[in-house]
């Protein structure tokens, strides 16, 4: 049988939905193409609209970003962020802190007022993560605050093994984590610096029976490493910096952490060792949670140091 070439006597193909699609993409709403091995999403403009996340199909049949595979930052967004926490710490510490010591009474004025001014610095990063996170998620249910934030136990992508041995991982990030230490530090103000403070007669006169400030120091290492720094740097960017910096993402978020210490540029050579104890294994396991658990040690032994100073 002959096939008629006559385009009326054949059907036609059907057009692709959506502009932009091609034989390497699936087009979704507003020209979104959507790669096929689930990487970001890039708009017809250009820009990086998220990751494809399984499961969660837009009107036209497209995925987009949910909890569970986030939507990826910019390289602007990730300075705006990046700058909205170490600004006001930075302000906080070389401005702030010497007004208020300059207004108050007593022993150890510029001790205290830096205490009193990083805990609140700390506290702003709390409320950054959960003002951005409310409005990326349009929710704060704790399952979607928990993927979105990479707030669960490691996991392996090669077994899927989840939790269990894998916090062994914990051991050498710990060691690592020890070796800053090790790391020899710029000269400072010994006013700055908290391990001169505890070991110091009048700091130790002044903790002494003094329960209020060491409930204080208590909120500042827990909005340290747990739901500031880490909850910012680990839970919030570096889920989201892969769409431009790819593979290297974990670099880059451990060259982030470190500048961000402009409140004590004396700690940043050292603050580098966080990449590799902190920042690789978090992406790699996809936890946010080891960092936690590594730089806690750090806030563990701050309160053990003020509690045994507090008992005196």
């Amino acid at each position: 049988m002959a096939i008629s070439t006559d385009s009326s006597s054949h059907r036609r193909a059907p057009r692709p939905v959506g502009r932009g699609a091609g034989p390497a993409g699936i087009s979704g709403r507003g020209g979104a193409a959507v790669s096929p091995r689930g990487d970001a999403a890039v708009s017809g403009t250009g820009d990086i609209v998220g990751r494809a996340t399984p499961g969660i199909a837009g009107p036209t049949g497209s995925t987009r970003p949910g909890p569970e595979n986030p939507p990826q930052y910019s390289l602007r967004r990730i300075g705006a962020v990046w700058a909205a926490a170490a600004g006001p710490m930075a302000l906080l510490s070389w401005v702030v802190a010497p007004w208020l010591a300059g207004r108050l009474d007593g022993p150890l004025p510029m001790s205290r007022a830096l205490i009193l001014c990083m805990t609140a610095g700390l506290f702003w990063q709390f409320v950054l993560v959960v003002g951005l996170l409310v409005r990326e998620q349009r929710s704060l249910r704790w399952s979607r605050i928990r993927a979105a934030l990479w707030l669960r136990a490691p996991s392996s992508r090669r077994t899927g093994r989840r939790g269990g041995r894998l916090w062994l991982i914990l051991v050498p990030c710990i060691l690592v984590f020890a070796a800053m230490e090790l790391v020899p530090m710029i000269p400072h103000p010994a006013t700055r610096d908290m391990k001169t403070f505890l070991d110091s007669s009048a700091g130790q006169d002044f903790l002494a029976g003094s329960w209020g400030w060491f409930a204080i120091v208590v909120v500042l290492v827990v909005f340290n490493t747990v739901l500031g720094e880490e909850l910012l740097f680990r839970g919030l960017l570096l889920p989201r910096m892969n769409g431009v910096f790819g593979r290297r993402d974990w670099i880059a978020n451990g060259v982030l952490f470190a500048t961000y210490h402009l409140h004590m540029p004396w700690a940043i050579p050292g603050a580098l060792v966080d990449m590799f104890a902190i920042s690789y294994p978090a992406k790699r396991y996809r936890s946010a949670l080891i960092g936690i658990a590594v730089h806690s040690t750090q806030s563990v032994l701050v309160v053990a140091l003020t509690l045994a100073v507090v008992l005196r």
